[in-house]
């Protein structure tokens, strides 16, 4: 919640006198506990427990990676709070579709008897732990499989560079989503964490749009 994406989000809703809520999941960012504590079930219950007791009314959220997974499965379970999506390089059903199917033999043998495989990552040099419960669990909140019946505004951002998740991920997610109001950008030469000063520029030009469009339709 403190990553540069955030925080200048942060500012530029504050700007315009409207409430925003940050936050980190267990195991990430600020939080406290393990990440390989964590599964996507528990990680949705953490999103869910800030909807519900740190905010009140429609909501606009703003999902990056597991986060775009993360939005979805909220906007899904309170329908009634949550009036828009914007979504960057959204990774719903990473852990079946893009981890374990990317996984060779004998990382998927290490992960079903030791309980657990550590993936290298650009992004932190101690790699992270993938667990068989992580991989287990999270096919329970796979949404790709079929129609996702969600009728709100999304829009979705996502890097032709993106090496961690393929844009022609998030355009299936885009077939997939029941709304007819979905834009989906491709962003030529951006990566996966679309974390530069023109990618940051054009995710508040989203954002600020999209929470306008939904408080022109709310009673």
């Amino acid at each position: 919640m403190l990553g540069e994406k955030a925080t200048l989000l942060h500012e530029a809703v504050a700007a315009t006198g409207r409430a925003y809520t940050r936050f980190d999941y267990l195991g990430h960012g600020e939080s406290g506990g393990l990440f390989a504590a964590g599964t996507i079930g528990r990680w949705r219950s953490d999103a869910l427990a800030i909807i519900d007791q740190l905010t009140q009314g429609p909501l606009v959220l703003v999902g990056s990676s597991m986060g775009g997974w993360m939005s979805l499965l909220c906007a899904l379970a309170r329908p009634e709070r949550i009036k828009a999506l914007v979504l960057l390089a959204p990774a719903p059903d990473f852990t079946d579709k893009l981890m374990w199917a990317g996984f060779d033999d004998n990382q998927k043998q290490q992960i079903m008897e030791q309980g657990y495989w550590t993936r290298p990552s650009p992004y932190d040099p101690a790699g992270y732990p993938i667990t068989r419960e992580l991989i287990e669990e999270g096919r329970t909140w796979n949404i790709l499989d079929e129609q996702i019946p969600l009728n709100i505004p999304v829009r979705i951002l996502h890097g032709g560079l993106d090496t961690d998740v393929p844009w022609t991920h998030s355009r299936d997610l885009a077939d997939k989503l029941a709304s007819s109001d979905v834009v989906w950008t491709l962003i030529k030469d951006g990566d996966h964490r679309l974390s530069r000063p023109q990618d940051i520029a054009r995710m508040i030009e989203t954002v600020l749009p999209t929470v306008e469009r939904v408080e022109a339709f709310l009673p």
